[in-house]
């Protein structure tokens, strides 16, 4: 199969490029099915959703709705948000949902030890990555923002959620994750069987497409717009981290978003990507950016000692090696190692 034919069948979730500002709908379909898709503009990224059956359209409005409102409380910035209002006062009562997705976070910071941290935040201000006023920082602006950032200091009691003086809880870099998941559990209770959406190239699938076979999901090259490969899925969360997504270039150097916690500068650990499989979106968003920062020999570690996920990596060599749970459903025209437990 040819690599460039793999994403199309589905809805170019690694091209959204190719997507529009405006709702499309399609009834007709070859299928007959009823077809609906949306596109929407939230956390900072243009989602484009579709959905098949009766429902869809149900399904489609309760899923802008969930956005919406997932993007308004999980706001760092807004002041009416739950995010806010934790980092103003230290501690606050918040939703339950909002308490059980920092819980979850919180476990993928202490599993990973801390490569993935959602408490980085000052460190992400501090290079403009956040406001798009890029900044090298000095060594004494890192060293000083770098001791705000600890997991450690966030703690979670019932609905009660505090922070330590300083430290600044953001969810972006698992919130979309999290949303994925909760627009399937939409899809389902709205009585839709299938369904594909795609949060800002974070990809999750809900049953099998219309013709009773696998979605397929293109993995994006960093290198340019063609594809390194793609896995054929049902009912899974398809995720990518890589430095090619967002990054500014100064005196001829680039620098990229995914920050080492440990050093607070751009993840220098030999990886150009790496793509999360798994059935939970939330845990695929926060171990995409986790196994970046750890690089392929320690993100292999991980994966041989934890359960839930499977993963394609992308070194700087441009070598891929996927793990063995993808063995059957990776397709590509590229060599690839599988890595074994």
């Amino acid at each position: 199969m040819k690599i460039s034919s793999l994403l199309f069948a589905a809805v170019c979730a690694a091209a959204l490029s190719a997507c529009t500002s405006a709702d499309v709908r399609d009834n007709t379909n070859r299928d007959n099915t009823n077809e609906v898709s949306k596109t929407v503009y939230a956390m900072d990224t243009v989602m484009t959703l579709k959905a098949y059956g009766e429902n869809a359209e149900t399904a489609l409005k309760d899923a802008e709705e969930e956005i919406k409102q997932l993007d308004s409380s999980l706001r760092r910035g807004n002041p009416e948000s739950e995010i806010y209002k934790i980092n103003a006062n230290g501690s606050e009562e918040v939703s339950e949902e909002t308490a059980v997705l920092i819980s979850d976070a919180l476990e993928i910071c202490k599993s990973t030890e801390g490569a993935f941290d959602i408490s980085i935040a000052p460190v992400m201000d501090l290079w403009g990555f956040y406001t798009k006023e890029f900044n090298v920082p000095a060594k004494e602006e890192l060293s000083h923002e770098l001791s705000r950032v600890n997991y450690e200091n966030i703690s979670v009691d019932g609905n009660v959620v505090s922070v330590s003086s300083g430290t600044q809880l953001d969810l972006g870099g698992i919130a979309k994750g999290y949303l994925s998941g909760r627009i399937m559990d939409i899809f389902k209770n709205d009585g839709v069987e299938s369904g594909i959406i795609s949060l800002g190239g974070n990809v999750q699938t809900l049953g099998t497409k219309t013709d009773g076979s696998e979605w397929k999901v293109a993995i994006q090259n960093p290198d340019d717009d063609t594809y390194i490969g793609g896995v054929s899925v049902t009912d899974k969360a398809v995720i990518t981290s890589g430095g090619y997504q967002r990054f500014f270039e100064k005196d001829g150097k680039i620098y990229h978003h995914i920050i080492d916690p440990k050093t607070g500068c751009p993840a220098d650990s030999g990886i150009k990507s790496v793509s999360i499989v798994s059935d939970n979106g939330t845990l695929a968003d926060g171990l995409s950016t986790a196994l970046f920062v750890m690089g392929l020999e320690k993100g292999t570690e991980y994966w041989r000692s934890h359960s839930g996920f499977d993963v394609i990596f992308m070194t700087d060599d441009n070598r891929i090696y996927i793990t063995e749970g993808l063995k059957d459903v990776f397709e590509s025209e590229l060599e690839y190692s599988v890595i074994t437990k």
